[in-house]
């Protein structure tokens, strides 16, 4: 089926987030939607798939104008959505999962599950899949129940797939075998929407790429473009993709982890013994699949965990029982993996948000009372050097991109004497611009001395800035390698197994 969007344009209040789009997909292609964070790509999908109603324009399938009111209309279209955050019912069945929404029933309007189950083992059969009907989706690993959901878009005769960021929480070698799923779904006759910012998994698997910037199409192109042409089409200037860094100037250990252990609400071990060094100067990469006890070491060491067990010590101080305010001040800076949740004040100004941790005294605070012209004089110093973009300091932080929200947070954590940096996921949401100055912001940190700790999902980041690489799998430490450890290794290690010979076993 040919997919055709004709000068689609929506607007939201004075924003206008797809400007006049055209986009044609034809049978048997991928075609990849390339842009940076908050280009447009998302808002465009979700008016194909009948999520928002386009103000211009007009969706054509095999060249017959459509209108979609909702999603329903969308799928009895022939139109199938793989979304990055899955939509099943984790203690439901893969054939519970799959009829969902659209169930067949038996005669007296008894469920007919065994019609599911046996579409379920016709689709797996036909791609490969080896998807049992009958396993619960919460027992499958995160590949498996991402063929689940594409399962279920091929169950309703889709023959038009948008794959929204697919890859997000997948491993690399989940990430492959979805590359090759999307090639035999290709050779099927299927039309592939492939919406990523991934620059080597564009080349990789799109037959054209079309590149959009702020909610306009700039231009196409094609695979063999390199990563170079790729992000200057998508920021609009020349990209410095690769991290400058020199060989690390290793100090004595500063941060020293023993058998840390961390236990959620339900009794489970969500860090199960975490022992590990960082040294004065070196950034530790912590690797992994999201959702593997990352989030909950990083904030054992922010002391936002209460259930701790274990020790951790700076210089020779303990972190395990100190108090957040304690361990700031200690000169521990800190980004949060969700900025909007944990990193910023949507309402309050720049400047506001510059000072949040550091607003109980001097010198942002004298006798109760903001310091208005230090804070002001502060905030102008670090919205220059960190190259923020918005009309000025007194900006609401919530009306910026995503880049810019990164930025006033790392100014803030970076902007004081620290004795240890800790990153989780640093540039999530950020285009490709933005990177390039918060790696080199990273760097810079390590290089004068400090131990920083960087939290990431994407392996290109890991691999970039990491002087040693951790890979965390079901709360416990795999192993630690060096950094120049090869992708397919990491990968297996993600997966749960063991490090090779020259890392350190957990």
């Amino acid at each position: 089926m040919k997919l055709e969007l004709r000068g689609i344009t929506k607007r939201f209040g004075a924003l206008t987030a797809n400007d006049h789009i055209d986009l044609v997909v034809q049978p048997g292609e991928i075609h990849c939607l390339l842009g940076e964070n908050g280009a447009g790509k998302s808002t465009l999908m979700n008016v194909l798939y009948g999520l928002y109603q386009a103000d211009e324009g007009a969706i054509l399938l095999d060249d017959e104008p459509q209108a979609f009111q909702g999603p329903g209309d969308a799928m009895r279209a022939g139109i199938g959505m793989v979304h990055q955050h899955f939509m099943l019912i984790p203690v439901f069945t893969v054939a519970e999962n799959v009829s969902l929404g659209h169930e067949s029933t038996k005669a007296g309007g008894v469920l007919d599950i065994d019609a599911a189950r046996r579409r379920v083992r016709e689709i797996s059969a036909r791609f490969g899949f080896d998807v049992d009907p009958d396993a619960i989706v919460e027992d499958l690993p995160v590949g498996v129940q991402q063929r689940v959901e594409i399962i279920k878009a091929l169950s309703r005769d889709a023959k038009v797939l948008v794959f929204d960021e697919p890859t997000a929480v997948l491993t690399p070698q989940e990430t492959d075998e979805l590359m090759a799923t999307m090639r035999r779904l290709r050779e099927g006759g299927a039309a592939i929407v492939f919406i990523t910012h991934k620059l080597r998994e564009v080349r990789e698997v799109a037959d054209r790429i079309t590149v959009i910037r702020l909610g306009k199409v700039v231009g196409e192109a094609q695979p063999t473009a390199s990563n170079q042409e790729l992000a200057a089409m998508m920021v609009g200037r020349a990209v410095e993709l690769t991290v400058q860094k020199d060989e690390p100037s290793l100090g004595e250990p500063r941060l020293v982890v023993d058998d840390l252990t961390v236990v959620d609400e339900a009794g489970s071990k969500v860090v199960d013994g975490a022992s590990f060094e960082v040294r004065a100067g070196e950034i530790l990469a912590i690797a992994g699949v999201q959702g593997n006890g990352q989030t909950e070491l990083t904030e054992a060491l922010l002391g936002l965990q209460e259930r701790v067990r274990g020790s951790a010590t700076l210089d020779g101080r303990e972190l395990v029982g100190r108090s957040v305010r304690q361990i700031l001040d200690s000169g521990v800076g800190f980004v949060p993996e969700d900025r909007t949740e944990d990193g910023l004040v949507g309402a309050f100004s720049i400047a506001e948000n510059l000072m949040l941790d550091r607003a109980h005294g001097e010198p942002f605070v004298r006798r109760g009372s903001i310091r208005r012209s230090y804070l002001a004089e502060f905030a102008k110093e670090r919205f220059d050097e960190y190259d923020v973009r918005a009309p000025g300091i007194e900006a609401p932080v919530g009306s910026l991109s995503g880049g810019n929200q990164q930025k006033v947070v790392l100014a803030r954590e970076m902007s004081r004497e620290l004795s240890l940096l800790v990153a989780a996921q640093p540039t999530r949401g950020v285009d490709v611009g933005s990177i390039e100055f918060i790696h080199k912001r990273i760097v810079a940190t390590r290089d004068a001395g400090v131990p920083v700790i960087v939290v990431s999902t994407e392996l290109d980041e890991v691999a970039a800035l990491a002087d040693r690489i951790m890979v965390m799998y079901r709360g416990r430490i795999v192993g630690i390698v060096p950094a120049e450890t090869p992708r397919d290794v990491l990968g297996l290690m993600m997966a749960g197994e063991p490090a090779p010979l020259g890392g350190t076993a957990a």
